[in-house]
């Protein structure tokens, strides 16, 4: 039987299991009428193509598979960009589909002409047009292939608009090759395990790659056979549950006192599946005094991108935490009984430090006030989706917010797109539909993703946004008073939105929130709106002042 390119298209897809395509028809002749009689492929109708970029970003983090987006000619396709770099700086596997302009007309000025492989090709593993509609399902399993293996990334595929469309034999679709995981070399092994048995007080370290390899259970037991804390990178959150007792918080820009102090006292740190950047090194300056190194990755790319290991090792994270405790517990490694007896009390006072500080009473409502307030009302079986401003990165200064479950948060990668949260909690809430999801965001970022709310409200997910509402952009208007001799400039809202208007409008249920004592309350009510299938919104005016000392200090770095 003869089909089209974007028939075998979406067969393939059926084939590989990806469950959702987020994004808009252009023409809708291209994908969207195939589409309609496949069984196992959803369209999910964005507001804007960013938006589904985002969903397929966020949608692939909680899943662990493939996520794909569409985008039509031109704009459509430009539109995929900031969520597919943001993919590809997270190295999450997003495969974004496109049309591009005939083949028969390309260069002479057709209607959204643009050579979207040029735009794209510096932010993907892999960019191809699609040139024989009979091969098509070689391109897609390539691209599959290519995303999901070695280090995760996004991939673009288009097929020009003549050709998509004409009926051709094509052979039986082969599914991708997925989860090679590359071992680790015996005799760096053997290394590293050297280097651990001398510690006295080694720490080990997970970013998004330990997540990527879905090592939850490697790290679990690494840390608790050998006696070991855990820190993570934004990336590497929800490998491990963040009230186990070798739980040590998160690095760089993001630690608090606790976990500063864990960090500082180091003599090994084992890093898995992190580049190190800017934010989680603090600007490449903390690593501790002395320590030596160990650097796990899956890319020989990146062993040494920054900080030059003493034992580098390239491989998956599972398969290389497993082998190393096997190795170490050959070698008589035991476990730091009397270290985790010490950090687990050094961690419950963290955490009643922490607590001591939640003043119920101050206004405007404080920052870590809220984070620690969503903690308590959305407890297990939440994903957090987080933004980056300046008053919401309180959800990623542990402990105010503690993940209660592994594989429960989705943080934006280096390049922090406003508005992938916003829209990404989508994408979480259909990975994961019988869980909760909280996105906590800015009201600048809320804004350049609030178009999304009736998505939300067609599929009836369990998402609540909590707006920490400065209004401002926050976080550059601290520069501006701190740095800038307070040059304060294009940085508040004169006028905004509505919040709560514009979300009740969409169908949400939605809340404004300036009294502290209101908080609990409100969060109780958006998380019964979830339960029968409502979104909601609460918008909570917070305090713009207060920053954790860990960002002020940062900064004086920078």
């Amino acid at each position: 039987m003869e089909r089209t390119a974007w028939q075998i298209l979406v067969d393939a897809l059926q084939t590989e299991g990806i469950s959702y395509i987020f994004g808009m028809p252009g023409s809708p002749k291209h994908l969207y009428d195939a589409l309609y009689d496949a069984s196992h492929v959803r369209p999910i109708l964005v507001r804007h193509e960013t938006a589904g970029a985002f969903m397929a970003y966020a949608f692939a983090r909680v899943s662990g598979s493939p996520a794909c987006c569409f985008g039509c000619p031109g704009p459509g396709v430009a539109n995929l960009v900031p969520g597919i770099l943001e993919a590809w700086s997270g190295c999450v596997p997003v495969l974004a589909l496109g049309v591009r302009a005939p083949m028969r007309t390309f260069g002479m000025g057709a209607f959204q002409e643009a050579d979207h492989v040029r735009i794209v090709r510096p932010i993907t593993k892999w960019a191809a047009t699609v040139e024989q509609s009979e091969r098509t399902g070689w391109y897609v399993r390539r691209a599959v292939t290519i995303a999901t293996n070695g280090q995760p990334g996004p991939v673009y595929l288009e097929i020009p608009a003549d050709i998509a469309l004409r009926p051709v034999s094509a052979p039986p679709y082969q599914p991708a090759l997925r989860g090679i995981r590359p071992a680790p070399d015996p005799d760096r092994i053997e290394a590293a395990v050297e280097l651990l048995r001398r510690a006295e007080r080694p720490l080990l370290i997970c970013g998004s790659g330990a997540i990527a390899s879905r090592a939850f259970d490697a790290v679990r037991t690494f840390v608790e056979r050998l006696g070991v804390p855990l820190q993570v990178t934004p990336g590497g959150r929800g490998i491990l549950e963040e009230e186990h007792p070798l739980f040590a918080g998160l690095v760089g820009l993001y630690r608090t006192e606790y976990p500063r102090s864990v960090w500082e006292e180091s003599d090994l740190l084992v890093m898995v599946g992190t580049r190190m950047e800017e934010f989680q090194s603090g600007n490449w300056t903390y690593f501790p005094a002395g320590a030596r190194l160990i650097q796990i990755d899956i890319a020989a790319e990146e062993l040494g991108r920054n900080w030059v290991p003493d034992v580098a090792i390239q491989a998956d994270a599972r398969l290389a935490l497993e082998a190393l405790l096997q190795a170490a517990e050959r070698a008589g490694v035991a476990r730091r009984e009397e270290r985790v007896r010490e950090l687990t009390e050094r961690q419950r006072a963290a955490i009643a430090a922490a607590e001591g500080t939640l003043d119920p009473t101050t206004r405007p409502i404080r920052g870590k006030f809220v984070a620690a307030t969503i903690n308590r009302v959305f407890d297990r079986r939440t994903i957090l989706v987080m933004e980056n401003g300046a008053q919401d990165l309180w959800t990623y200064y542990w402990p105010y917010y503690r993940l209660r479950d592994t594989g429960a948060a989705v943080p934006p990668a280096e390049q922090t797109a406003m508005g992938l949260g916003v829209c990404g909690a989508i994408g979480a809430a259909l990975a994961r539909p019988d869980w909760y999801v909280v996105c906590t965001t800015g009201d600048g970022a809320f804004q350049m993703g609030m178009h999304e709310l009736p998505t939300a409200v067609e599929h009836r997910l369990r998402v609540t946004w909590v707006i920490f509402n400065d209004q401002a952009l926050g976080w550059p208007r601290w520069t501006q008073k701190t740095a800038l001799g307070g040059r304060v400039i294009a940085t508040e809202f004169a006028a905004t939105f509505d919040f709560v208007t514009v979300a009740k409008a969409a169908g949400c249920y939605a809340e404004r929130v300036e009294d502290p004592a209101e908080l609990l309350r409100a969060l109780e009510r958006a998380r019964k709106a979830n339960d029968t299938g409502q979104p909601a919104v609460i918008d909570v005016r917070v305090d713009s002042d207060e920053h954790h000392p860990s960002f002020v200090e940062f900064h004086r770095l920078r």
